[in-house]
This record gives C-alpha cells, structure tokens and sequence, in this order.
C-alpha cells in the first residue's frame, strides 16, 4: 500500500480548512455588505439638514454619552465598550448629545455654529454657516519625521518640507 508522507498530509488539511474558512468568511462578507447597503439607504431617506451649537465634543463610550436608554438596548453589546465620537450640541431649544461620524469629526469646530446633516442622532455631514470655513486639522508629525527634522536642525540643514 501506497502511504502519504505525514508531513504532506498536514499541509494539505491546513490548506483545506484555511480554504473552508475564507469561503465561509466570503459570503459572510456579501451578507454584511448586502445589510450595511440596505442601513445606508435608511438614513439617506431620512437624514435633514439643521443648525446646532456644538457645546463639546469627546470620544466616550456610549454608556457615558448621555444617550437615550432604547439607543443603548439596540446597540450590540461589543459595540457598548468602544469609544464613539459623541457631539455635545444645542438643537433648537434643546441640548442633545449626537453620534458623529469618524471621518469628520475633527472638521467640527467647539464652541461655533454649524450646519449638519443628521439622520436621527447619528452627524453625517458638516458645513460652515455664514461664510466661515471649517479648519481642516493639520497632520500630525510621526516620531521618525519629528526626529529626522531635529537631527537636520542640529546638523544646520535645511528642512524638507
């Protein structure tokens, strides 16, 4: 009788299951794509435009938040321990906390009045009112560029801009 090497064997039950595991993963991802499509449609269908004060804004979690108690049942529970930018702002009379988008929360300036775009409570996008111009935060300097910029410095060349 023909027997397989052991060492072969192995490989090829590794590769079958890590080929198992990324078809499984595959269509998990479709089915999540298929469901975050379907939420995106949702908010667009309801998002409005409105003016707010932000009074502050901090990355907390959403226990911390001042949130309503049915936004924290419906959230998933991994979901509860993660820190979410949180906009503190006055919405007509009242002063409500708001979930912000990730991307543009450094765009959203304290202490001013803006114009949103929100749907429910959750910020999807920011314009100045009046004329002003939203500051878009400057990148900051990695420890490698900040040292490269000192080392230059000290040695009297120029700095690479």
């Amino acid at each position: 009788m023909n027997r397989m090497n052991p060492v072969l064997l192995t490989i090829l039950i590794i590769v079958a299951v890590l080929l198992v595991i990324l078809v499984i993963l595959y269509f998990a991802g479709r089915k999540l794509q298929k469901k975050q499509a379907a939420q995106e449609s949702q908010m667009e269908a309801v998002k409005q435009t409105v003016h707010i004060l932000v009074i502050d804004k901090k990355k907390m979690r959403l226990r911390d938040a001042g949130l309503p108690a049915a936004v924290l049942e419906q959230t998933p529970k991994i979901m509860r321990r993660a820190k979410l930018p949180i906009v503190k702002a006055k919405v007509g009379p009242q002063i409500m906390s708001l979930v912000c988008d990730a991307k543009i929360f450094d765009l959203i300036p304290v202490k001013k009045e803006v114009k949103v775009t929100v749907s429910g409570i959750y910020i999807s996008d920011v314009k100045p009112v009046r004329g002003q111009a939203l500051l878009r935060p400057s990148k900051k300097k990695g420890r490698f560029k900040r040292f490269t910029e000192k080392m230059q410095e000290k040695a009297g060349a120029k700095p690479l801009k």
